[in-house]
């Protein structure tokens, strides 16, 4: 287990970064902007995710999550009238530590790319600009992975303990042997605890908008609903976990070392998945806060609406039924 986190921690914890989705909009179509473009992309560290004709389609790519940063060459580069060329970067600011190192690695390469046009020197300016959050606060990135993370573990954690612990007082045996079927049961153990996980969702909600002023540029309904399905997915891998368990222990071990570091290392909360090796990037594919963060960042800052966050929400969605499917086949094996 040490050699496995020691793993974990080297490959991801990195303030690099490698193929992160981009968008370029040049309106200059020349060798000069063709030249950038190819140091930009053969860096390895940007790939161009989205071709792009205007402003509106980089909002639609941003707005959508497919690019973390967008590129727009002037027409004036290579012009060989004007020696000078604005570029301007725009880069996803709901994560502004990676979006300041993007626009650093980006004006790096764009500097390398200014040579000579004529007889007078030139040189290429570099402005940047951070969309959904211009003044690149930290707490807009880290409030709502918090929210995550206090969900996932709180609601898990709570229900798998709860759980095991009837099964240690011998309880469990009892339900188990009356008429009620394991559905039943089920249920009637996580809906406390789904009623107490709406109610922390929403005072931390309370505290985040009006202590730490996150902004909340979507619907709160939207938000409500994402919220509901993240909650009682995060009760049903509570009760999985319950059903592998068989003291209070062992339930607080997996709940604790099984959800807290993947959830912190793997779910785009603080360090970027596409900058990590492809290992860790597929096994982040099956944690459930990885598709929340990104709802929940979506709908606060970047207004995003049912159609930007509906295939995480369908994920979120299958694992929920997964998960509540596995632990009651458990519970009739276990009869």
């Amino acid at each position: 287990m040490p050699i496995a986190q020691l793993f974990l921690f080297g490959y991801a914890i990195t303030t690099e970064i490698r193929n992160a989705s981009i968008a370029i909009l040049d309106n200059a179509h020349n060798t000069k902007s063709t030249e950038l473009t190819n140091d930009i992309v053969s860096s390895g560290y940007f790939t161009i995710e989205e071709e792009v004709q205007s402003y509106q389609d980089i909002d639609d790519a941003f707005r959508q999550g497919k690019i973390k940063a967008a590129i727009i060459i002037p027409s004036t580069i290579g012009s060989g009238q004007i020696p000078s060329a604005r570029i301007q970067i725009l880069a996803d600011g709901t994560d502004p530590n990676f979006a300041a190192i993007v626009v650093a690695y980006i004006s790096s390469i764009a500097s390398r790319v200014a040579t000579p046009l004529s007889s007078q020197p030139a040189f290429i300016n570099v402005e940047h600009r951070m969309w959904y959050n211009l003044n690149q606060r930290s707490v807009n990135m880290f409030v709502p992975g918090v929210i995550t993370f206090i969900m996932l573990l709180v609601s898990a954690m709570l229900t798998s303990i709860s759980i095991t612990r009837e099964k240690e007082m011998g309880n469990m045996e009892v339900l188990l042997v009356s008429p009620l079927k394991p559905v039943i049961i089920v249920l009637g153990k996580v809906v406390p605890y789904l009623i107490l996980s709406m109610v922390n969702v929403t005072s931390v909600l309370t505290v985040a908008l009006v202590f730490f002023e996150v902004p909340m540029q979507g619907s709160y309904i939207l938000l409500a609903l994402a919220s509901s399905i993240f909650i009682i997915c995060s009760l049903s891998l509570g009760v999985l976990i319950s059903s592998i368990a068989k003291t209070q222990q062992v339930a607080l071990m997996m709940s604790l070392m099984g959800l807290m570091l993947p959830t912190i290392l793997l779910s785009n909360f603080i360090f970027p998945v596409t900058s990590m090796p492809p290992l860790l990037q597929w096994i982040s594919v099956i944690i459930p806060a990885k598709y929340f963060v990104s709802i929940i960042r979506g709908i606060m800052l970047k207004g995003a609406g049912i159609g930007v966050i509906l295939n995480d929400l369908l994920i979120l969605a299958g694992m929920t039924l997964l998960f509540i499917i596995i632990s009651v086949r458990k519970f009739k094996i276990r009869l």
